[in-house]
């Protein structure tokens, strides 16, 4: 439990790592938690960041529940997909699984996927 980074991944791992997965292992120079990150088909490494593409509107009547009294407002930026160039083991599994827990260990290279083993953990 607790924060943890999106991966979507493209690179052939198996069917249980398609689509949306989730790691820890990803860490941002800027503290960041919770990022957005993509595999490329070919096993290259891209960050999503969608920084800056809403306004924080705080809403004019007085509403007694302050925490929510602001919205987010789309401004037209459509953020911006960046190579990701880390020389790391980063574990990915998938973000809904049930009895087994896989999880795919990926060795990357300035951004690339140089190779990965596959385990599955049995959940009791």
């Amino acid at each position: 439990m607790g924060m943890f980074d999106f991966v979507r991944n493209s690179y052939p791992l198996g069917h249980k790592f398609t689509g949306q997965c989730q790691t820890k292992d990803i860490d941002r120079c800027d503290g960041g938690t919770m990022s957005q990150y993509w595999i490329s088909p070919v096993g290259h490494l891209y960050l999503i960041d969608y920084s800056y593409t809403a306004n924080f509107v705080e809403f004019k009547e007085n509403n007694k529940n302050k925490f929510l009294n602001f919205n987010w407002v789309p401004n037209g930026s459509h953020g911006k997909v960046r190579p990701w160039l880390i020389t790391n083991y980063v574990t990915i599994y998938p973000e809904k699984y049930d009895n087994e827990w896989p999880q795919a260990k990926l060795h990357f290279i300035d951004g690339k996927l140089q190779d990965f083993s596959i385990t599955i953990k049995t959940l009791r």
